[in-house]
């Protein structure tokens, strides 16, 4: 197994896309590329620790590989918005490619060479190596499932 970690705003909706990728063993949110330890959610919406909503994917590269996860990632959200997606803004839903190692960084790069011309304005994701990453409170966590469980009555 290998990990990748994305930032392409609001983790719960990131996270749900991801657990759609066949290929894809896991997924937990968090908290990435700031600089305060074990922030909470309200630290980081202040956006004064400067971290990044984030999505950690465990995947089988025997069955998706790294530059199929970047495809779905590039799919998924506005790689062209600043410090937003849709109605949520400021720097913790930016976009963002967390990388685990050099190889990855690589794919990465190219990868958004290759995004580039098929997308009409100027790409703004970071790619940055992935430092620490910080688990979300548990109700962050399958969000999109818990509450349609809750919406049906199921627990």
């Amino acid at each position: 197994m290998e990990t990748a970690l994305f930032g392409a705003g609001c983790f719960w909706g990131v996270e749900a896309a991801f657990r759609q990728v066949g290929g894809v063993r896991e997924t937990a949110v968090g908290y990435a590329g700031g600089s305060v330890a074990n922030p909470t959610y309200e630290d980081v919406c202040s956006g004064a620790t400067g971290h990044a909503e984030v999505v950690r994917v465990l995947f089988d590269p025997a069955q998706v590989s790294y530059r199929e996860l970047l495809d779905a990632f590039w799919a998924m959200h506005d790689p062209t918005s600043r410090d937003r997606q849709g109605p949520d803004v400021g720097p913790q839903y930016r976009s963002a490619i967390f990388t685990a190692d050099a190889e990855q960084e690589r794919v990465a790069r190219d990868s958004l060479a290759g995004a580039g011309p098929r997308i009409a304005r100027p790409i703004v994701t970071e790619i940055t190596p992935a430092g620490f990453f910080f688990l979300a409170e548990d109700y962050h966590q399958q969000y999109f499932e818990k509450q349609r469980g809750a919406m049906f009555g199921i627990r």
